[in-house]
């Protein structure tokens, strides 16, 4: 897996700088998006495209890439023709079932992509057929077209590959909504991030180096060091007593701590911090440990979150906190908060201060590959599905149906797995 994600990287990087030569400037998208927009179908006359397909809850075996109807823009809303999707740790958990309600199966994985806009609903404003965007959607990203409301796209900058804009919307409003909008970074602070050669830890790193003189400290895996260091001012394996190596260089500890671990590290965390510090709980990576849901893994993780005495927190002088940027976005309203940030961060990114790390680029059809990859943890930044590249043939054969008995037949064999589902908090 290693060498085959070297590989991948290279390959990668040679894909992203022809792109963005090719492609990076705006005035591309309206010639790109002429190859495929039709207007709007007539009755009878249905359009399909291929997506990522979740059968039923459950392992790598329950995805497949099928065909599919093609969706319409309803009012408000965008129609994309995707060019690039990204895959993050949430993907992970709702294959398996691992989430608060999920919706019901078969359905198409995936909360954000790029592309070209191709169609545009009902009073929608401020977008043109042919823009190049990046967008939340709430499920469905992992195809060809997508639809969502305008609320949730954003302009894709000059210079900006759709790979790259694929990878930015999920990390960097995660990673800057937390360091901003929940513990006020300021100049002079430090911060601990878990998991800090992933996307979200590598845009932790970034954002944290436009403020003045903040120290970083960063666990990772080993094998990730050497290609994460200069981002890190302090950087520890993931297996160490890394309290302990914190003190020896600040005796007082830190101000904010950023936890992806759902929760198992909140007693450590907490001890580390400064008066009138932050810890933030943001993710439930280490649940998933298995291709499948295992009920083990999550009572081991229930039993060892640490319980929390609030009455500690006053007389500490500490702050805890969560965030969940789709809850923050599907669920409560906060759009355009997140418009807000986006364009803070867009800023940022034209005056070339910060830039999302894209680990691999894979074929819709190798989804079962790419997501064994973060399973692996092997990623150092961002997997990204390329709507458009060729597939490997020995990873498509078994990634690609073309059968909806098949189909069916899965949902009924995954229709146990979908009666108990396990609350986490959303990345």
């Amino acid at each position: 897996m290693a060498k085959e994600g070297a590989e991948k990287a290279e390959e990668t990087e040679q894909m992203i700088e022809k792109e963005a030569a090719e492609g990076g400037g705006g005035g591309n998208g309206a010639n790109h998006s002429g190859n495929h927009s039709g207007g709007v179908p007539k009755a009878g006359d249905a359009k399909e495209m291929r997506a990522v397909v979740l059968s039923a809850f459950g392992g790598l075996n329950k995805l497949r890439v099928s065909k599919k109807v093609m969706p319409e823009p309803q009012e408000g809303e965008l129609k994309i023709r995707v060019k690039a999707c990204g895959l993050n740790f949430i993907d992970l958990m709702v294959r398996q079932g691992n989430i608060d309600n999920p919706p019901k199966t078969p359905l198409i994985p995936g909360f954000e992509c790029s592309g070209i806009v191709e169609a545009l609903g009902e009073n929608v404003k401020g977008y043109e057929i042919g823009d190049r965007v990046m967008a939340f959607t709430n499920y469905n990203a992992w195809a060809e077209v997508v639809c969502t409301p305008v609320d949730f796209v954003y302009r894709i900058p000059d210079g900006m590959s759709f790979s790259e804009a694929a990878a930015f919307p999920m990390n960097f409003v995660t990673a800057y909504m937390m360091l901003f909008e929940v513990a006020n970074l300021r100049e002079g602070m430090s911060v601990l991030v878990h998991s800090a050669g992933g996307g979200v830890g590598q845009a932790i790193a970034q954002l944290c180096s436009t403020v003045p003189n903040v120290t970083v400290f960063g666990t990772a895996s080993s094998f990730k060091h050497e290609a994460i260091k200069e981002s890190m001012t302090y950087l520890f394996d993931r297996n160490v007593d890394y309290v302990q190596e914190v003190k020896k260089i600040s005796a007082d500890g830190v101000d904010i701590v950023l936890d992806c671990l759902c929760g198992e590290n909140t007693g450590k965390g907490l001890s580390l911090l400064k008066p009138l510090g932050t810890y933030i709980l943001y993710g439930s990576s280490n649940m998933v440990t298995g291709e499948t849901k295992s009920f083990f893994s999550f009572a081991k993780s229930w039993w060892q979150v640490e319980k929390v005495n609030p009455i500690k927190l006053y007389e500490e002088n500490k702050v805890m906190a969560g965030f969940s940027l789709l809850n923050l976005l599907f669920k409560q309203g906060r759009s355009s908060l997140v418009t807000k940030v986006m364009d803070n961060l867009l800023k940022l990114y034209n005056e070339k201060k910060i830039k999302p790390v894209v680990d691999s680029l894979w074929a819709l059809e190798e989804v079962k590959e790419a997501m064994q990859r973060i399973h692996d943890r092997g990623n150092i930044g961002k997997l990204i599905l390329d709507v458009e590249k060729t597939p490997t043939p020995l990873m498509a054969n078994d990634s690609t149906e073309t059968s909806e008995a098949a189909e069916e037949e899965e949902d009924h064999e995954g229709d146990n797995e979908n009666k108990e589902c396990i609350p986490f908090i959303q990345q």
